[in-house]
């Protein structure tokens, strides 16, 4: 899409999402992944498409644009195989209102087209060059140890660390938290944004402030999605619920004592845990809104946009649960 007058951050984004689902039927030829593929959010690639555009003044050509398209199909693929694998180890059966690709094709089938996404999408990273295909490994590396590290904590028994129910004991979990969700989630927002501005032949202190503006909004991301289902009275089968526990004051062995605990615990701190999430999401968009006004981005009406991105993208999350942020 070449900028050809005044454009809207909706506008924008439904142009470029189209333009991403036509290059994904393009660029993908396994039909079973084409259809895992169906009804994501596409957020990574349009914040990646955006940080493009903003490099390029909306001035690239044709050519160059098609080019960073194909270059956001990558990031798409692996963050969908993370998906993947994700319900494999939580144990999801859905996925995006559909039955989870390990219930319906097994889980030796899911594991194995989770690989091939991540293959197909290093492949598209190589052909965009030497810089491209180092970030796109990187950051697969980070997400996989925020994988691993999440597993360590569902998997092993954490000591009683806290027995007080105050905020200080809360905000020493959010401490384990975040570091999960920053290399699982934060480091694919951060690396779109940087591959973006690659894509523009951008070079300097701004891949740094573009990625740290990426990690910002993945960070208050998944704040807000966890919010929205703790708001909807979901348990969360990741690592906040293990962590949770870390407010018991002695260990429940049974698991269905040890959810029941958990359960009674976040409605009893419901209005708190509430106010804390809300007080996170809002530090981190404040910290993109933030970079986004750097002196080394140039102005154009998408360093507007950019500005607008962030506040954009989560409270469309939390209008499900009435919050505006």
């Amino acid at each position: 899409m070449t900028n050809n007058g005044s454009v809207t951050l909706e506008g924008f984004f439904e142009t470029t999402k189209r333009d991403l689902e036509n290059k994904i039927i393009a660029s993908v030829k396994d039909p079973l992944i084409v259809n895992i593929l169906q009804s994501g959010k596409r957020l990574r690639p349009l914040v990646q498409q955006l940080c493009f555009k903003v490099c390029t003044g909306g001035k690239e050509t044709p050519y160059r644009y098609q080019r960073s398209i194909e270059g956001s199909v990558a990031i798409e693929l692996a963050h969908t195989a993370s998906l993947v694998h994700d319900d494999i180890i939580d144990g999801d059966k859905t996925r995006r209102g559909k039955t989870a690709f390990h219930i319906k094709e097994g889980v030796p089938k899911a594991l194995l087209i989770g690989h091939r996404m991540l293959s197909i999408g290093f492949n598209i990273a190589l052909s965009h060059g030497e810089k491209i295909a180092k970030l796109y490994v990187d950051t697969w590396d980070e997400v996989l140890n925020g994988e691993l590290q999440e597993v360590e904590y569902n998997t092993t028994e954490l000591e009683d660390e806290e027995n007080g129910e105050g905020m200080s004991s809360k905000s020493k979990i959010f401490k384990e938290y975040y570091k999960i969700i920053n290399m699982k989630t934060a480091s694919l927002f951060s690396s779109a944004s940087k591959a973006g501005a690659i894509e523009a032949d951008a070079s300097g202190e701004i891949l740094d402030i573009l990625a740290d503006f990426g990690r910002e909004i993945g960070l208050a991301y998944q704040l807000a999605d966890d919010l929205v289902d703790l708001e909807n009275g979901e348990m969360i089968d990741s690592v906040i619920i293990p962590l949770l526990t870390r407010l018991e004051n002695k260990t429940i062995t049974c698991d269905s004592l040890r959810v029941r605990a958990i359960q009674r615990k976040l409605v009893k701190n419901s209005e708190e845990i509430k106010q804390l999430y809300i007080g996170e999401i809002r530090r981190h968009l404040r910290r993109s809104e933030t970079l986004s006004k750097s002196d080394q981005i140039p102005e154009s009406e998408y360093k507007e946009l950019l500005m607008k991105a962030p506040s954009y993208i989560i409270n469309r999350m939390l209008r499900e649960i009435k919050i505006t942020i």
